[in-house]
């Protein structure tokens, strides 16, 4: 399955603000150094915006609770892969680039990467077509730095496992996948990384967490300090 990526360098002709998106399989601990960064970023008086794909509109909110939960009936792939690029589309008009050409910086957990690992690699839609719509969806849109959290998936979902055990999550629809889903979708990343050097950061999840809060934040020092 040839890789496919978006136009690059979109972001610093449409906006003043940085775009950093997280990317990685079910688990890997995106949420915690989401709000790391977010932190480190606003004790430096930098203003942010945090917000995630499905849920960062009040369509993507809907679409989430059709997609993840349990209850419902699972959707064909292609389905989903239109439903998330009719988020991506709301997300990046009214949320993403007016953050962005305030000068904001944006942190999204997950975009168009996830798109392409999940219904491109793990269920098998094909690039191409996907590469379209994301075209389309975000007009080029792509992150000034994309921080790929890599985990064993076997381990992701063993974690996400004891957060529901625990009351902390809930179990969705994704974490129900057989593990052959998981392991193809954590092949695409990587795939995708590889891809585009320039753009991924690939850091190990199982590291300690102050350990990946450094090397994630090194990463954003250096992309601001380009321009």
């Amino acid at each position: 399955m040839d890789v496919v990526g978006v136009e690059p360098g979109r972001v610093a002709e449409a906006s003043g603000g940085r775009f950093v998106t997280f990317e990685g399989p079910e688990g890997a601990g995106k949420t915690t150094q989401i709000a790391r960064l977010r932190a480190r970023l606003e004790s430096t008086g930098q203003a942010v915006l945090v917000t995630r794909e499905p849920g960062g509109t009040p369509l993507g909110g809907a679409l989430r609770s059709l997609m993840l939960d349990t209850g419902q009936l699972p959707l064909a792939p292609i389905a989903q892969a239109l439903l998330m690029s009719a988020d991506r589309a709301q997300h990046v008009a009214s949320v993403i680039r007016p953050a962005l050409q305030a000068g904001t910086v944006v942190i999204s957990d997950r975009y168009v990467d996830s798109l392409y690992a999940y219904q491109g690699f793990g269920d098998g839609v094909n690039l191409g077509s996907l590469k379209a719509i994301s075209l389309l969806a975000t007009d080029g849109l792509l992150p000034d730095l994309t921080v790929l959290l890599d985990l064993e998936p076997s381990l992701g979902l063993a974690r996400k496992r004891q957060a529901h055990e625990k009351g902390v999550s809930e179990l969705n629809n994704m974490d129900r996948r057989p593990i052959e889903f998981h392991q193809r979708v954590r092949g695409g990343f990587k795939e995708l990384a590889l891809a585009e050097p320039s753009r991924f950061v690939v850091l190990d999840a199982t590291a300690p967490a102050d350990i990946l809060e450094w090397r994630i934040w090194r990463s954003v020092e250096a992309m601001i300090r380009v321009r």
